[in-house]
């Protein structure tokens, strides 16, 4: 799930974790970092931020200074010194411009913009390290999320990444850095993205109202900021990620979606299609597949990550009726149609992105996931 600008708009710091890693980075030397690790750990926000910090006129060792020319170039997306290789459809939806051929085929309907890194734009970021600096000493490319190269891609900038002609700097961001080429990764120092603190994650979600969706510093009174049990409860829904929670509070108000995710494991038992209203099919199968895990968890004896205990009480207690404990033979089969169904959602995550009938195949996910937690 990629999830930038989450935690840093341009004119706001750093998540404090992040900026932990962005002086730890910029204390190092290399020319090309590999930032790592699962979706929602902000690859792109520190990405840009070092960055930022690398093409700074005033930099420090905590990061750019936010206020030269430089730094404001990148806060508009205009500095002729970064080039952002992204796909079409994030550089649409994050406002980085994109060459003007390709400009001029999209604003035509000559095709659809790609979710993918197209080979011409690695060619161009090619072409971008032989011009002459427009300013400053360092010319950088930030590609996010470098998992969205093919072969063909990727092998475009391969030599570049190995020799880069002058003081030209890589930053590669991915959520899938098993899926990169051996041969991208060699060429790179590793990064591996840091978790938040539960805690400090949860102190960080509750301090600034305007994070929260709201554009003053005073909340205003038709919206109804989330309190501290609200956020918590969303916190685990995104297991620790702070940028899923703050996309969902854009979508609806929090506390309507802290309800929903309490409710959305009874929901499930009654086979309640409602319950994933507005919801995307990606959307509710990564849901369905944490209660999946979290029903696991409680069946041999964890604690669930993404639900409470309490969510989960509906799940009877398996025993025989006599001595009041579980069989061997029942626990098993509990475990076997929860093993069948996790198969069964990983096997359609693969494709979920490109579902026939999108309201057929909830439908589906929704029935599924009712006989799953009976025989469970």
């Amino acid at each position: 799930m990629i999830t930038p600008n989450a935690f840093a708009p341009p004119s706001r710091s750093l998540a404090p974790w992040l900026q932990t890693q962005l002086e730890s980075l910029l204390a190092q030397r290399g020319h090309a970092w590999l930032l790592g690790g699962p979706s929602g750990l902000g690859q792109f926000e520190l990405a840009l931020a070092l960055a930022t910090a690398w093409l700074c006129e005033q930099p420090t060792a905590q990061g750019a200074c936010g206020h030269c020319v430089s730094c404001h170039a990148v806060e508009v997306h205009t500095h002729a010194d970064l080039c952002m290789l992204l796909p079409e459809t994030l550089s649409l939806s994050l406002g980085w411009p994109l060459d003007e051929k390709t400009q001029d085929d999209l604003d035509g309907k000559k095709r659809k913009p790609s979710k993918e890194i197209k080979v011409d734009a690695a060619r161009e970021a090619v072409s971008f390290t032989q011009f002459t600096r427009s300013r400053g000493t360092t010319k950088v490319i930030v590609v996010f999320p470098a998992e969205r190269m093919n072969h063909v891609t990727a092998n475009t900038l391969l030599k570049t990444l190995e020799e880069p002609p002058g003081a030209v700097k890589f930053i590669l961001a991915t959520e899938a850095v098993h899926q990169l080429l051996p041969t991208i990764r060699s060429r790179c120092l590793g990064h591996t993205m840091l978790w938040p603190d539960f805690e400090e994650a949860l102190r960080w979600l509750g301090s600034d109202p305007a994070r929260l969706g709201s554009t003053d510093s005073k909340p205003q009174k038709s919206v109804r900021l989330p309190d501290a049990a609200d956020l918590k409860i969303l916190l685990h829904r995104a297991g620790g990620r702070p940028a899923d929670v703050l996309n969902w509070m854009h979508d609806s108000p929090a506390t309507e979606t802290a309800q929903r995710w309490q409710n959305f494991p009874i929901a499930m038992v009654r086979g309640d299609v409602s319950a994933l209203v507005d919801w995307s099919p990606a959307m509710a199968v990564d849901a369905l597949q944490k209660l999946c895990h979290d029903l696991w968890a409680v069946r041999v004896g964890a604690a669930p990550r993404f639900f409470s205990s309490k969510d989960l009480s509906f799940m009877p207690e398996k025993h025989d009726g006599k001595t009041g404990f579980a069989t061997k033979e029942m626990a098993a089969t509990g475990l076997e149609a929860l093993a069948s169904w996790s198969s069964d959602l990983n096997a359609i995550a693969r494709t979920v992105d490109h579902p026939y009938n999108p309201g057929l195949l909830i439908e589906s996910l929704v029935s599924r996931a009712k006989t799953a937690l009976a025989a469970a």
